[in-house]
């Protein structure tokens, strides 16, 4: 009984592990949070953090309807952007009375990258687009090489050329899908029983074409494995950040 139990023990403790593997593993992980409803994080979104420097005395409050303030940042006072809204950012900085992380009116503060707002959502809607194509194994027209490698990883063959226009990279992926196969056996028991087992395929060749180190160009070289609809297109990269 006591082995029976330490059995049952380990086996819950390694799916428990495993569960928690895949939980945390940066493919499950979304950059892309929503802070409040009408909102959306840009802390991790963009490669480093944006400071912002305040231009008046500003109320810092704890949600995005601007309602009860929990103190003020003093004139001059650097802050890093964590979230946006429409009409508010929510900051982490040193207020007059302490650290604290809330939300400013955008007017209050002011930022050296140029169409901040613009430009981040744009950033926004992008990443929600490469995440869907690196959660479906896809890839389109407009990716970055680490997103394509985040979305496929590492490609089966690589080359490189260089012409008058500069350089260009090529990459090819093999593509597999797991097949359903059906075997015949016999049990302990003299009894005939079928087995399903999953078997890896190679169903078709990718060839990715990169100019600046963003797809240009999708290749099926071999099978389908874009399906009917053919390569998709994604806005360029944002930059300025």
């Amino acid at each position: 009984m006591k082995a029976l139990c330490l059995v049952l023990l380990t086996l819950c403790t390694t799916q428990a592990a495993r569960a928690q593997s895949v939980t945390s593993s940066p493919r499950n992980r979304s950059s892309l949070t929503t802070v409040e409803p009408g909102t959306f994080a840009v802390e991790g979104m963009t490669p480093r953090p944006i400071p912002l420097k305040v231009q008046i005395e500003a109320p810092v409050y704890p949600t995005s309807k601007l309602q009860g303030a929990l103190g003020s940042f003093a004139p001059g006072t650097i802050v890093t952007l964590l979230a946006m809204s429409d009409t508010a950012y929510r900051v982490r900085g040193r207020a007059r009375h302490g650290d604290v992380a809330g939300w400013v009116r955008m007017n209050e503060v002011i930022s050296a990258v140029p169409n901040l707002n613009e430009n981040l959502k744009k950033l926004y809607e992008r990443t929600k687009l490469v995440e869907e194509l690196i959660l479906r194994r896809q890839v389109a027209l407009g990716m970055t090489s680490q997103e394509v490698q985040a979305s496929l990883g590492r490609p089966t063959r690589k080359s490189s050329k260089i012409t008058a226009a500069g350089k260009e990279e090529r990459v090819e992926y093999a593509i597999y899908e797991q097949v359903p196969q059906t075997t015949t056996g016999v049990n302990a028991f003299g009894q005939i029983v079928q087995t399903v087992v999953y078997i890896r395929v190679e169903v078709g060749t990718l060839s990715l074409s990169f100019k600046d180190n963003v797809v240009s160009e999708i290749e099926e070289t071999k099978g389908n494995p874009l399906g009917g609809g053919g390569a998709r297109t994604i806005p360029p990269p944002v930059g300025g950040f």
